[in-house]
């Protein structure tokens, strides 16, 4: 498996080749996150929760794109509840973004349900499907916290939930799957949060535990032969370093990097300086393969990589 090929690093964090000095975290130094990031047209495009209200009452979703992870346009705000969204009006936490064909389906979490909205372009407009695709109570635990994985195969799988974690195949529309292919289960420590990415042949689960609001919130992961598993609890992957300032790392986002066979973990923390559970920031770290196909142990730093799109 891959060996790690990034910036260098020091013990206390200080940048390397490819760590960006003195930028914000956060695009455009705003409050953002539990992050969602895909490649498209050349460009990294984010789609974060929008933070800084109490009780996380954002009401519409935003993108963001950029050439390095560094520098961010902010290209809007692309779907709004109570009016893009008849459904549901409150509560837009959550997003996460698949592509197919030149389409973009974005998985969102509104009154703790999970909707879906499509486009024909990262920006929108994007198109609500009408209802939730994951109502309130239809399974175990609470609907939040959607994902997606598209395998080798084509096949792309969504997850969600909290208390509870729930894996199902979508149907070729992404926008619907059948019930009874849900796979349900409830990983070491599950908060809420389950992403599942692929390396070689191996498949890894890692999710969030604890609380958003305590600065012990962290990533542990898992690892197992397919996309629904069963899995096998591998540990922390990502968790606070309070000797640094850097408290409540969680809620994450896994993306392999454009150039090669490197790998990119979106995560968001508590801002720098005095942030918290509702004034959150959003970093760029780099997510290492070992040769034993367990995971590096993220080690968070200040400031975040630099990592271009090459021309194409």
């Amino acid at each position: 498996m891959a060996q790690h090929t990034g910036a260098t690093r020091t013990p206390d964090g200080a940048n390397g080749p490819e760590r960006a000095a003195g930028e914000p975290p956060s695009p455009t130094g705003r409050l953002l996150a539990d992050p969602a990031l895909v490649v498209a047209d050349g460009r990294y495009y984010l789609y974060p929760t929008t933070d800084g209200h109490p009780g996380w009452d954002s009401t519409s979703f935003s993108a963001y794109s950029s050439a390095d992870l560094v520098g961010w346009r902010d290209e809007g705000v692309v779907l709004r509840l109570g009016v893009d969204v008849k459904w549901a009006a409150r509560h837009a936490w959550a997003p996460a973004i698949a592509e197919r064909d030149g389409a973009f389906y974005l998985y969102f979490t509104a009154e703790q349900s999970i909707g879906v909205a499509r486009a024909d372009a990262p920006t929108g407009p994007f198109e609500d499907l009408g209802r939730p695709l994951v109502a309130a109570g239809g399974f175990p635990g609470v609907a939040i916290d959607p994902s997606v994985f598209t395998d080798d195969d084509g096949v792309t799988y969504l997850y969600w939930g909290n208390g509870v974690a729930h894996g199902v195949p979508l149907n070729d529309d992404l926008m619907s799957f059948d019930p009874e292919r849900v796979v349900s289960w409830v990983p070491t420590g599950f908060r809420e949060a389950a992403t599942v990415h692929r390396h070689h042949d191996r498949y890894y689960l890692s999710w969030s535990e604890n609380d958003t609001r305590e600065p012990d919130y962290r990533v542990r992961y898992a690892v197992g032969p397919g996309p629904l598993g069963p899995w096998q609890d591998r540990g922390v992957l990502l968790e606070k370093r309070p000797e640094r300032g850097i408290l409540g790392t969680g809620h994450h986002a896994i993306l392999r990097a454009p150039d090669g066979d490197r790998w990119i973990i979106a995560y968001h923390r508590f801002a720098i300086p005095g942030g918290d559970g509702f004034h959150r920031e959003i970093m760029f770290d780099w997510l290492v393969h070992r040769p034993d196909g367990d995971l590096e142990p993220v080690t968070p730093a200040r400031t975040h990589i630099r990592v271009p799109i090459p021309p194409r």
